[in-house]
């Protein structure tokens, strides 16, 4: 069974930065692809970016694409992932999951929350003004 911690969440101010890590255990980690989500108060779960079992190829959301403040990152050495906002914004406000999918992600399911297998407990973000 695949278990997934997340760690780094807290309270900054608007401009801080953070990093967000997710701890993978329990299978193979380079035969996972791994994602991040969040969902801020009083809406629906988004997603973030997701980064490939071999780590070459990397699918962000449009918001991460047009501002460029988000980015992932994998290290197969400690099983982990990463997520690092920069410019932290109060918008960016709500709780990060990481997720974890055997096999493959393409463009058409990276983002989709459903075609993950396993999900950690999420880590509070927020950025106060």
């Amino acid at each position: 069974q695949v278990q997934l911690v997340e760690s780094g969440g807290g309270l900054v101010q608007a401009g801080d930065s953070l990093r967000l890590s997710c701890a993978f255990s329990g299978r193979a980690f380079d035969s996972y692809s791994l994602g991040w989500f969040r969902q801020a108060p009083g809406k629906e779960r988004e997603f973030v970016a997701a980064i490939s079992m071999s780590g070459v190829s990397i699918y962000y959301a449009d918001f991460v694409n047009e501002e460029g403040r988000f980015s992932i990152s994998r290290d197969d050495a400690k099983s982990s992932v990463y997520l690092r906002m920069n410019s932290l914004i109060p918008e960016d406000t709500a709780d990060y999951f990481c997720a974890a999918r055997r096999g493959l992600i393409v463009n058409a399911n990276a983002g989709r929350g459903d075609d993950y297998d396993y999900w950690g407990q999420g880590t509070q973000v927020t950025v106060s003004s």
